[in-house]
């Protein structure tokens, strides 16, 4: 299935790497091939090398000679559009392939890329499935997923890996089953470092999420029991990420909720849940909708683990949890709901290459709430060559900063904190090299806005209680339940 498995560090370095089979014999050495495809992730340029001249991007451009030497009518436009698509294109896709013909597939996590290679026609689905499935498990016994940790565990995580994966074919990948075969313990590293993007303080997890899911020692060699000391938690977090489309005069073209129940369980003696609902809790627009405007969601699916007997008529699920995290249920919702930030964005011609842009950004949620490490970008044309940018910014907003970043021909608006009930706007002045055309007009934009919330969901799911299912004396567990909303794909039309 795959021939390789490695894991690189923010800055391109080895981690973790794992051959499971090789071409014709050959092995190359493991730098060689993880160095080139962190240069083609980390400067994506929009074309798979693969082919010599060919764009071979999964879904991307039309596959056409990309060679400058084209000539004939029309050869400027097309070297020009060609110009166009390098400079355009932003992150890499999650699968492509290399001039070794190995198709490389990756995923991110934590700043963490956990990638593998392969010379076989294998599902791209599934193999990015699978380095997500051991992602998850190298967090659970690591406790966190940093390089930090990673270093300190590589004998335990080699461990996993041979239990995990079988001359390339997965094998066991679920976190309970491992224990079985797992005989090192974690080192736990007290400091977590966060190798990804900052993050609100409200939004993080609790500290005590990061606890391995078996007994550990540490940096000392000090045992510590999960037994010794340990408190009864559950960790219950509501997640909801936002796809929202806008139109230039701020209306809502196409939205989209999708969410998760994710947790993580400390309870000793693993006791069965249950978990409680929305009572007008409704599945499906098919016109059978909870009276009162109740919260309908359009399709929802289980955890394996979730025994569904009292859903249909009191919207409760019952469970054991399994060891680490896990999600027990995920959720869509299509529609109309109401957007936590309204975009109202405007381009006014002041001179034939001077252009004013304003953009206005309307808060709805409730005053008690507010939106954390918000982000605004405002692409602008390739002819840009002077921006200046300021914000008209309502008390109560921290961190405000606007700058024209010009490598990126961009304007980027930061805010890190955006109070609920408030407007926030920043205008700029663009000076373009020529006059402003049509084609030069559509260059600007889209408007892409990032942000998440603590504490607060769209969707208004909530969870009424959670609770033992037996009555078991003097077992007094502590539940930690949170909401957090984020951005997926925040994007207004200009």
């Amino acid at each position: 299935m795959i021939s390789n498995f490695f894991v690189l560090s923010p800055r391109g370095d080895t981690v973790i790497a794992k051959t499971y089979r090789s071409k014709s014999g050959v092995r190359a050495h493991e730098r060689s091939h993880t160095e080139a495809f962190f240069r083609k992730v980390k400067f994506w340029d929009g074309v798979a090398p693969g082919t010599p001249g060919m764009d071979t991007t999964l879904g991307l451009g039309s596959g056409k000679m990309s060679s400058s030497s084209d000539g004939g009518g029309g050869g400027g436009e097309g070297g020009e559009s060609s110009k166009e698509s390098v400079k355009r294109f932003g992150d890499a896709p999650p699968v492509f392939v290399m001039p070794d013909g190995y198709s490389y597939m990756h995923v991110k996590r934590n700043g963490l890329i956990f990638g593998c290679a392969t010379e076989k026609n294998v599902s791209p689905v599934v193999v990015i499935e699978l380095l997500s499935k051991i992602a998850k498990v190298f967090k659970d016994y690591c406790g966190t997923l940093s390089e930090e940790s990673i270093r300190k565990n590589f004998i335990l995580l080699y461990e996993l890996l041979d239990e995990l994966l079988d001359y390339g074919y997965p094998q066991v990948t679920q976190t309970e089953n491992l224990k079985a075969f797992v005989y090192n313990e974690p080192i736990v590293v007290t400091a977590v470092a966060d190798t990804g993007k900052m993050i609100n303080p409200k939004t993080a997890s609790a500290s005590a999420v990061h606890k391995p899911v078996i007994n550990s020692v540490d940096v000392d060699g000090k045992k510590t029991s999960l037994s010794a000391n340990q408190k009864n938690e559950i960790f219950v977090d509501i997640l909801e990420r936002l796809s929202v489309l806008f139109s230039n005069n701020g209306y809502v073209l196409n939205s989209t909720i999708d969410g998760c129940i994710q947790m993580k369980s400390y309870l000793a003696g693993n006791p069965q849940l249950r978990l409680a609902l929305n009572e007008d809790l409704a599945i499906g627009r098919n016109g059978n909708t909870s009276y009162g405007g109740g919260v309908t969601v359009d399709d929802i699916n289980f955890h394996d683990c979730v025994n569904l007997s009292e859903w249909e008529h009191g919207r409760t699920l019952s469970f054991h949890p399994p060891d680490g995290e896990f999600i027990a249920l995920n959720y869509r919702m299509t529609g109309e709901f109401k957007t936590p930030f309204r975009i109202f964005p405007s381009i006014e011609e002041v001179e034939p290459n001077k252009l004013e842009i304003s953009v206005h950004v309307r808060a709805e949620i409730p005053d008690n709430h507010f939106g954390a490490n918000v982000s605004i970008e405002v692409p602008l044309p390739h002819s840009t060559t002077v921006a200046t940018c300021n914000v008209v910014s309502t008390p109560g907003a921290n961190g405000v900063s606007a700058e024209y970043v010009a490598q990126e021909k961009k304007l980027m608006w930061t805010l890190k904190k955006f109070p609920g009930c408030t407007e926030q706007t920043m205008r700029a002045k663009v000076t373009l090299s020529g006059p402003c055309t049509s084609q030069i007009r559509r260059e600007i934009g889209p408007i892409n806005m990032n942000f998440e919330i603590p504490m607060y969901n769209v969707s208004s799911l909530q969870v009424r209680y959670l609770r033992i299912a037996e009555n078991m004396p003097g077992y007094t567990p502590y539940r930690w339940v949170r909401y957090v909303t984020q951005s997926s794909s925040y994007v207004c039309r200009l």
